[in-house]
């Protein structure tokens, strides 16, 4: 039994600290998410190592026994120690005990036993060591009885949950991330802290929020965690734009859907088929403006006009408030937003192929993944309607990839740019020259000319000479 964990871990680095530590006669241990995850069954790229001493010196001495190249890197400030070795990041710390101050989640440390490491740890299934060497090699040392709410399905704190959480705040984002990502259940005691601390999160800085916010959307379920976190009053903290989604409004006995429930099952049905965290937040927002732009009209009933537009921009206020990417990321997650309802609309107005060239323009190597976000959508409880609107969007599939074979528009940009118009014209950089440009631009959208140079220099000529404009000379012929 003793032996056969350590079997079971099945990597090399276990046999070298092991060894190492009786070199230099320490007592070490295997700790936290890699043991976790061995009774689970899941393979782990992370492994801890803690030691009853210095982790520093225990790891550049085991990094030396592997080779003497092997780079550690070293944080003196926390005394750990990190290196990869065999497609793993191991890291190295010392036993230590830790407290807090009421204003920071930063701990004071102090060397300790493992039974006060052990007692630092967040939750009981995290808590649970197994001995590397010496006359416990082998064993599990679990003074919490993690191994029992493992198999319970249960995430528990090993000491007073008060205590755990206002320590460290940001434990509760990682109770309900663990939660969703395993499918356990909080204990009630546990979960009944998260509630009375969770203003106690306004400590923890965005960045570390939404990094584990982020793990909890690329769950398999991530309604799970999202439902947790708006139970426990967490989601107020960081993201209360969209529990505005919230409920549903009557008026002459006229309601419309809930849209935060409607917005949670577009979510799980992205995170069924698709990985992409920024696509996960687009499903997340993509109704985010429904609360401001709510209209109810006596003929037809409620509306939300402009609410893709008006949802782009307040993509952009949530990214900077929550501290997240501004560059790339966001304008994808701006850009899915805006365009969600095209699709659909194309559908409704009869698929033109100047309507679908625009859609292929706008949203370039990202259609796919808008298409995807489109069909998560619709979430009618009517089978029939279901049905209706996917074989809707099977047309415009099928039409998007008869134009993008016929006219190339992916990542499309005219064949004439701003430069040739001036060269052409003799002008300098003004508003003429983007009034001719956009006019070339809509007219191949358009279908009025092919998505040709030729066409697009004849049709730029022709647009200078009703605005007086005579070229200089034709040698783009």
């Amino acid at each position: 039994m003793m032996e056969n964990l350590i079997n079971k871990l099945q990597h090399p680095i276990y046999q070298v600290v092991s060894h190492t530590a009786d070199k230099l006669d320490v007592s070490v241990y295997a700790v936290g998410g890699v043991v976790r995850d061995l009774f689970l069954n899941r393979s782990s790229k992370d492994i801890d190592i803690l030691v009853i001493g210095s982790g520093i010196k225990l790891a550049t001495a085991t990094a030396a026994e592997i080779a003497p190249s092997l780079h550690v890197n070293v944080y003196k400030n926390f005394g750990t120690a990190q290196f990869s070795y065999e497609d793993a990041n191991i890291e190295f710390v010392g036993a230590r005990k830790e407290s807090y101050r009421s204003d920071s989640r930063k701990p004071i440390i102090e060397n300790g036993s493992l039974s006060d490491d052990q007692n630092r740890r967040d939750f009981t299934i995290n808590a649970m060591a197994i001995a590397l060497n010496g006359p416990d090699k082998g064993k599990l040392v679990d003074p919490f009885n993690g191994i029992q709410d493992l198999e319970d399905k249960i995430i528990k704190t090993p000491l007073d949950p008060d205590i755990t959480f206002s320590d460290d705040p940001l434990r509760m984002m990682r109770a309900i991330r663990f939660a969703t990502q395993l499918n356990f259940n909080i204990f009630p005691e546990t979960f009944n802290s998260i509630k009375q601390n969770a203003n106690r999160l306004e400590i923890i800085s965005r960045e570390r929020i939404v990094e584990e916010f982020n793990k909890i959307l690329l769950a398999p379920q991530p309604s799970k965690g999202i439902i947790l976190l708006d139970e426990s009053g967490l989601l107020e903290q960081f993201l209360p734009q969209l529990l505005a989604l919230k409920g549903v409004d009557y008026v002459d006995g006229k309601g419309h859907k809930d849209n935060f429930f409607h917005t949670l099952e577009v979510v799980d049905k992205i995170a069924m088929v698709n990985s992409n965290l920024w696509l996960l937040w687009a499903a997340l927002l993509h109704d985010i403006a429904k609360p401001v732009t709510k209209k109810y009209d006596t003929k037809t009933g409620w509306s939300f006009h402009g609410h893709e537009a008006v949802g782009s921009r307040m993509v952009g206020q949530i990214f900077r408030y929550l501290r997240m990417p501004t560059n790339e990321k966001m304008k994808y997650v701006q850009k899915m937003v805006s365009l969600h309802l095209r699709p659909i609309a194309l559908v409704e107005d009869e698929i033109t192929d100047s309507a679908v060239r625009r859609l292929l323009f706008e949203a370039g190597e990202d259609i796919e993944d808008l298409m995807l976000l489109c069909e998560a959508d619709v979430t009618s409880k009517n089978p029939a309607k279901v049905k209706r609107f996917l074989n809707n969007f099977a047309k415009v599939r099928l039409k998007l990839k008869e134009i993008e074979e016929k006219d190339r528009l992916r990542n499309w940009q005219p064949p004439i740019d701003g430069k040739m118009i001036m060269d052409t014209f003799n002008l300098a950089p003004s508003e003429t020259v983007g009034i001719i440009k956009t006019a070339i631009r809509e007219a191949i959208l358009d279908g009025i000319i092919p998505n040709d140079f030729d066409a697009a220099y004849e049709f730029m000529l022709h647009e200078g000479e009703k605005m007086g404009l005579t070229p200089i000379s034709n040698s783009g012929n």
